[in-house]
């Protein structure tokens, strides 16, 4: 089978196509024919080295397909179901070995492509909205990188919870679409500052929860556009990671709360994933959340994927084809 593989970390050009045995499944595991691939700014962290791999590595912890085959003791799945999944690695590749508990099913209505374009980015917005600092009608929030992959979803669905939505975005074609979204109101962060933009905008208060996805580079915005005991969330590192934070500023900008979760300790069982999946597909299927796939690319063009993607050139989804 052809996959994209690294041999060491560093740049976009570590990615080699390499052609690998298709793997055999083994005890609770499912063999996945792959039909689309998602790519996600989290495999960036692994191929550069930020998020410690072992090599050599098959990239990639998103996609959706068809079961090949299964198996010993396997009884969630059977061959010829429909799958998506979202963790570990190896999805950069033909065919995928799953562990059954780790898969969801997906509903006839949702496709391949859909499921690899809004599945793990889909529950990450779910647990951040739903469960990790809850969202409220009425209450206003910061979505940084708002028109990208997760940040539209968090967008869209924080506007149907009834949540004024204020998005950060790095430029107008971006802004339009954050607009259109449900972002009420949409900061140019290159030419604007943000936190005063945002005391602007909610009559000094500032917002109740920001979500962060671009870590250092916004640190000090986020905390500074925080209300008092509002809670800042960052969720990921486009920017590199955070640098060590003083507890004392989290008194000074208000009493407020810091967090730094993963997805993977809020899907940490098959239960969980289930029920975070459904809400996923739930919302895809109300209309609440539109998936956006900005540009599919063949497998074999994934070193050009991920630069795109770190150029903050890409907007909404990209999917990777084997």
């Amino acid at each position: 089978m052809k996959a994209v593989q690294i041999q060491r970390t560093g740049g976009p050009e570590v990615l080699q196509v390499v052609d690998l045995p298709v793997p055999t499944p083994g005890p609770g595991e499912i063999l996945v024919r792959q039909e689309a691939v998602g790519l996600n700014y989290i495999d960036t962290y692994h191929r550069s080295g930020l998020y410690p791999v072992q090599l050599p590595l098959v990239l990639g912890g998103e996609g959706a397909g068809v079961v090949e085959a299964v198996g010993p003791g396997v009884t969630r799945f059977r061959p010829g179901e429909r799958v998506g999944y979202a963790g570990g690695f190896g999805s950069y590749a033909e065919y995928r070995v799953v562990a059954e508990g780790r898969a969801v099913r997906l509903p006839d209505d949702v496709s391949a492509k859909t499921a690899a374009a809004v599945l793990l980015k889909g529950m990450t917005a779910e647990f951040l909205l739903r469960r990790c600092a809850p969202v409220a009608a009425g209450e206003a929030v910061l979505v940084h990188a708002a028109a990208g992959g997760v940040g539209s979803i968090l967008v869209q669905w924080a506007h149907a919870l009834g949540a004024t939505v204020i998005g950060s975005v790095g430029s107008s074609a971006k802004a339009a679409q954050a607009q259109a979204d449900g972002c009420a109101h949409v900061i140019l962060h290159k030419v604007q500052d943000v936190a005063a933009r945002v005391r602007e905008i909610t009559g000094g208060e500032g917002v109740r929860v920001v979500f962060d996805g671009v870590g250092k580079a916004t640190f000090e915005t986020s905390l500074a556009s925080l209300g008092r005991r509002g809670v800042l969330v960052t969720y990921g590192n486009a920017s590199g990671p955070v640098p060590p934070v003083d507890a004392l500023a989290l008194m000074r900008a208000g009493s407020v709360y810091f967090t730094r979760p993963t997805l993977f300790d809020y899907i940490a069982t098959t239960e969980e994933l289930d029920a975070s999946a459904a809400a996923v597909f739930e919302a895809v299927r109300s209309g609440a959340v539109k998936v956006r796939v900005g540009a599919e690319r063949p497998l074999v063009e994934a070193e050009a994927a991920h630069r795109a993607l770190e150029a903050s050139e890409t907007s909404g989804s990209t999917l990777l084809i084997p």
